[in-house]
């Protein structure tokens, strides 16, 4: 298995938003933040022959990370086409041996019917511009209703909402820990070239 260091390394040619939208909090994944969410669930025996599915998946961060890690079939969904196009470029850069499916849908409407054993990876929005509050919740509702475990990225102090989200929709938390995502300097409300945030990634078994 390669490190979580080569990982990132791989993953740093990933390119993300030419034109991020705010309505949808469009930001690049991390690679190092990826590469330890997608080395973390191949730890786990969630990314190895299975199926993984990276919802609301931009320009593919997640969905490359699961694709080099040997898995059986990656789709990569996401409403905007434009993040699409971009992915699909960054594919070929990235050169794994597992292709990717990039589908246009959203992710919100349950849009497919993966196998049992199916992996979800996601850093959906975090609900946090304003009449977005909770997006997230709908990222999960869909995991829970595909996934047999996911693995998503959520805002800082989501503990108390994710464990009671899972425990009341047939899940469990198994695995959680912080991280550093950095938010560059990419909308006019934006009042710092950089800052560096808190995240919380967390792996929910799903009955």
């Amino acid at each position: 298995m390669p490190t979580k260091s080569a990982l990132a390394q791989q993953l740093g040619v990933v390119a993300g938003f030419d034109n991020p939208l705010a309505s949808l909090e469009q930001y690049r994944t991390p690679p190092d933040l990826a590469a330890h969410l997608v080395h973390t669930a191949d730890l786990q025996g969630d990314i190895q022959d299975r199926t993984v599915v990276d919802l609301g998946c931009g320009t593919g961060m997640l969905a490359l990370g699961a694709a080099l890690r040997g898995p059986d079939t990656v789709v990569g969904l996401d409403i905007d086409p434009a993040p699409l196009s971009t992915a699909r470029d960054n594919e070929r850069k990235v050169g794994s041996t597992t292709s990717v499916s990039w589908v246009r849908a959203d992710a919100t409407q349950v849009p497919l019917c993966p196998p049992e054993d199916t992996t979800v990876v996601m850093n959906p929005p975090f609900g946090a511009q304003s009449g977005n509050e909770h997006a997230d919740r709908e990222f999960l509702a869909t995991a829970a209703e595909v996934a047999a475990v996911s693995y998503s990225v959520h805002n800082e102090g989501s503990q108390a909402f994710v464990e009671s989200f899972a425990a009341d929709n047939g899940g469990e938390v198994t695995h959680a820990f912080e991280t550093a995502f950095d938010l560059p300097k990419q909308f006019d409300f934006h009042d710092e070239d950089s800052r560096t945030i808190t995240a919380e990634v967390y792996r929910i078994r799903w009955d």
